[in-house]
């Protein structure tokens, strides 16, 4: 049977474990907390050695991900490692491992509507994209003070840049990667928060000449959406009500309804990575790719200029 292991146990390790767990994979965590799961580890080195998994998920703080990264490699681990989102805090050389493949858990690609969206754009000629992401910050929790979450403290990763990058992966992935940005943004709100929680990026890509993404901790309707204006008429998806509309040139409208639980495209998520079926997988090279891009909006932004890829 296979062996998986997590690493962290905050509220997605403890999602990752239970998802596992449900997919009858045997799963162990290391945690420096004392938590409630039959095998738990204190130290990654300890783990490796007793546990010896096939499989491994980084769940850890996002700034904790390369001293993970690094602690796995040491360790001589040579299974599948699948990284939370983002990879890192910032674009960095990688340490020397010996992984037999390295995930980064964009799990919207595995998202209906969105692989719909991919599909419907994927024969036509896109003259402008544009992405948005919203909901205000207070109430994602609502059982838990705001304040106190990683999402608003910039040193743990918080910000929309880093939080709510499932949408720079996706721009990417779908329009063959970035060529030149430029951006606005950073902490504009009365929020109280140190990260950012307004972004938005121009950029051009390979695909399409105008790409456009909003990204807020602010919007007190909670929306995901994106919208692609092409030579076949306007495509439109829409994450929340999980819904694509698109129309030809002819002005012909249809509406396509799609259902995704909760939990969905993180089981299918985890299915391809133990498969090593990477069709719709976000490889190592894209995750590091998104922050690159991230790292360049945060400079452009400060110094109000373009910045190429």
């Amino acid at each position: 049977m296979l062996r998986a292991m997590v690493i962290g146990f905050g509220s997605i390790g403890m999602r990752h474990v239970r998802l596992l767990e449900g997919l009858d994979v045997e799963t162990a965590v290391v945690s420096r907390r004392n938590v409630d799961v039959p095998k738990v580890y204190s130290t990654i080195n300890a783990a490796i050695s007793d546990w010896q998994p096939d499989y491994v998920v980084v769940a850890s703080k996002t700034q904790e991900h390369l001293k993970d990264f690094q602690a796995l490699a040491e360790a001589g681990f040579d299974g599948t490692v699948i990284m939370e989102k983002p990879l890192f805090d910032h674009a960095t050389d990688l340490p020397e491992h010996t992984f037999k493949q390295t995930f980064v858990a964009y799990n919207l690609r595995f998202h209906p509507v969105l692989q719909r969206f991919k599909e419907l754009l994927e024969d036509t000629e896109p003259y402008a994209v544009h992405a948005y992401v919203g909901q205000y910050l207070p109430d994602w929790r609502p059982d838990a003070n705001y304040r106190n979450s990683y999402s608003a403290k910039k040193a743990e990763g918080g910000g929309v840049l880093r939080d709510l990058s499932h949408e720079l992966d996706y721009l990417n992935w779908i329009l063959k990667g970035w060529t030149r940005l430029t951006a606005a943004g950073g902490h504009l709100s009365n929020l109280e928060i140190d990260s950012d929680d307004v972004f938005s990026v121009l950029f051009e890509s390979h695909r399409c000449p105008v790409v456009s993404v909003q990204l807020n901790y602010l919007d007190s309707t909670v929306r995901r959406e994106v919208l692609a204006l092409t030579d076949q008429g306007s495509i439109r998806a829409d994450l929340v009500k999980g819904t694509v509309e698109f129309a030809n040139e002819t002005g012909t409208f249809k509406t396509e309804l799609f259902q995704c639980g909760r939990d969905d495209t993180y089981i299918s998520q985890h299915s391809a990575a133990m498969a090593e079926d990477d069709d719709f997988l976000c490889t190592l090279d894209q995750g590091l790719d998104v922050l690159r891009f991230i790292d360049a909006a945060e400079t452009a932004a400060v110094e109000r200029i373009w910045i190429a890829a």
